[in-house]
């Protein structure tokens, strides 16, 4: 691409482009060369395939969070005849989000750990495809504020709120009630156990929690699909992305992931977005919006799915659900609470160290010995994250030593 070219095209910056969200991004910017280009792409330890990333698209900058990290990087793209200026660090992913030639923002990074960057996008006026929930889990009115606040442009990727905003009337923001919506219906595969009876599911183990039945994803949402702590995390997004209550919030199974989400409406309609499942679809759609681009998806062959089947969660075999419901109720920090637990939980079981059915404990202990405060400005949510943390790593510890015999 010539430089004038690059200047009429539109910079994008991807955080977590080593990630299942920043390779389809790529993927589908790779479709459309003349309309989009790389602006910087980040990781935080896959060196190799971000070296590759650089190599293909050229990026004006490329972040690896670690400092080990990026001297590694250094030495993969020496000698080579790229453009691409190597940053360290956690600052780092703020600057490149803020650049001028930056428009737009894949917010890609999971957990907590992409808040400051995503939110930093946010300040920055720029238009922002949230992949990462955890920003406005964590801190919904600060973030909507900040949004407000800039004229940023908000686009959500998860497949469900992309759905929803698919079905959405153009000026919900003026309140869904004024615009006739009843319900927002958030669908759910109910992921690998959504048929394990409660005694199974205490001995399931991380690769099975990680094999999602429809969706290619992360290891760490692919155990909070196994969990449904993905839906209440949705459950609480929802609320923010557009302005509502969790009583218009509803979740229904189903499994064959062809319905992403649904918006009831006053006078009886039901709208759905329906397609195959593939994450490409939101991100072309959030891309190239209020315009359709081509994301490589196949067309949904409705014909073949043949059968799309719907019922309600059981609470007693997905807890964290209700939990997200409860945080989301009480207010002020406790979804942020609700979040750093989950976090601590889920690595616990990836790393063999708590049982699959002891993740709602560890959440629901540190929501249990937590009053929530404010969460009014960016300090008071991370020492809430902190010190849930805390207590989720005490619980996962003393879990581990009542399983060995070590604690009464």
């Amino acid at each position: 691409m010539t430089e004038r070219a690059a200047r009429a095209s539109i910079g994008v910056t991807i955080l977590g482009s080593t990630g299942t969200i920043g390779v389809n991004t790529l993927d589908v910017l790779s479709r459309h060369p003349d309309r989009f280009h790389v602006v910087a792409l980040t990781a935080q330890g896959n060196a190799d395939r971000l070296a590759e990333q650089c190599r293909r698209f050229r990026p004006e900058y490329a972040v690896m969070v670690s400092p080990d990290g990026a001297l590694r990087l250094e030495e993969l793209l020496a000698g080579s005849d790229l453009p691409t200026r190597v940053l360290s660090g956690p600052e780092a992913l703020e600057q490149v989000v803020e650049l001028e030639a930056t428009r737009y923002v894949m917010a890609g990074i999971v957990g907590a750990a992409g808040l400051l960057p995503t939110l930093a996008a946010a300040r920055a006026g720029k238009r922002v495809l949230l992949a990462n929930k955890e920003a406005l889990v964590m801190s919904g009115q600060l973030f909507m504020d900040e949004v407000r606040a800039s004229g940023a442009e908000l686009l959500p990727i998860d497949s469900e709120h992309n759905a929803v905003f698919q079905c959405m009337p153009a000026d919900f923001g003026r309140g869904l009630g004024d615009v006739g919506v009843e319900r927002i219906v958030l669908t759910a595969s109910g992921g690998p156990f959504r048929t394990f009876s409660a005694e199974d599911m205490a001995a399931v183990t991380p690769e099975q929690a990680c094999a999602h039945p429809n969706w290619v994803m992360g290891r760490k949402i692919s155990v909070d699909s196994a969990t449904m702590m993905n839906k209440g995390l949705e459950v609480i997004e929802a609320c923010w992305l557009f302005g509502t209550g969790a009583d218009r919030v509803d979740v229904v199974l189903h499994p064959q992931s062809v319905i992403h989400s649904m918006v009831s409406f006053s006078d009886g309609s039901v709208l759905a977005q329906l397609g195959n499942p593939d994450m490409r679809t939101p991100i072309a759609h959030a891309l190239a919006w209020p315009e359709r681009v081509a994301s490589g998806v196949d067309p949904l062959d409705i014909v073949a799915v043949g059968q799309l089947d719907f019922e309600r969660p059981d609470p007693d075999r997905f807890p964290c659900l209700r939990l997200a419901y409860e945080a989301l109720a009480a207010g002020g920090t406790a979804t942020a609470v609700l979040n750093a637990a989950n976090e601590v939980a889920v690595e616990a079981f990836l790393d063999s160290r708590l049982p699959f059915t002891d993740i709602p404990d560890v959440i629901e202990h540190a929501l249990a010995q937590t009053t929530p405060g404010p969460a009014g400005d960016l300090e008071q949510i991370l020492t809430a994250d902190r010190a849930a943390r805390q207590l989720a790593r005490e619980r996962v510890d003393r879990l581990a030593g009542m399983r060995l015999g070590r604690v009464s």
